[in-house]
């Protein structure tokens, strides 16, 4: 089942940006070809926006491909369908990759399972209830990201269909 969903390059250098057009192409199909504009929130790195339509897992795949590169700041998202919840992963070189499920208006969703380990945590006094609310929310990844998107605001954005 095809998805829509959006790639934001928030942070890359120019080294990264060829490879990182590839592995969008390798995970998406066809041929991609983005606007890379300077990010004034980091000196000598460029960002891109990339909306795309694909199969539902899309999002998963192109955090997987991109995931680990140094210096590389994005993030992924995957808007819901009759038979899938969305999704947002997020990457930053210092904190790795965050992932949660998103609903219909782009709210994270959190299971759960997943709030019952944490409540155990608090409980054994392992993190407080606002750091594990903060880490099932990822307020540590928006955190870092918020600088780079502000940065990118009214950079260009370029459609990819996949035939499907």
């Amino acid at each position: 089942m095809p998805t829509r969903g959006v790639l934001y390059v928030h942070s890359a250098p120019s080294a990264l940006c060829p490879h990182i057009e590839w592995a969008a192409n390798g995970v998406l199909g066809g041929t991609v070809d983005v606007d890379w504009v300077a990010q004034p929130a980091e000196s000598g790195t460029y960002r891109t926006e990339l909306s795309w339509q694909a199969p539902v897992g899309s999002a998963a795949a192109l955090a997987s491909a991109l995931r680990g590169w140094a210096r590389l700041r994005f993030e992924v998202t995957e808007e819901p369908t009759a038979t899938s919840e969305g999704a947002r992963y997020s990457y930053t070189p210092d904190l790795g990759i965050f992932h949660a499920l998103t609903g219909l208006h782009g709210d994270v969703l959190i299971p759960e399972d997943r709030i019952k380990a944490f409540r155990v945590k608090a409980a054994l006094g392992e993190v407080s209830m606002d750091e594990a609310l903060d880490g099932l929310l990822g307020v540590a990844w928006d955190a870092e990201l918020e600088p780079f998107r502000h940065a990118g605001d009214g950079a260009p954005v370029r459609w990819l269909h996949q035939v499907i």
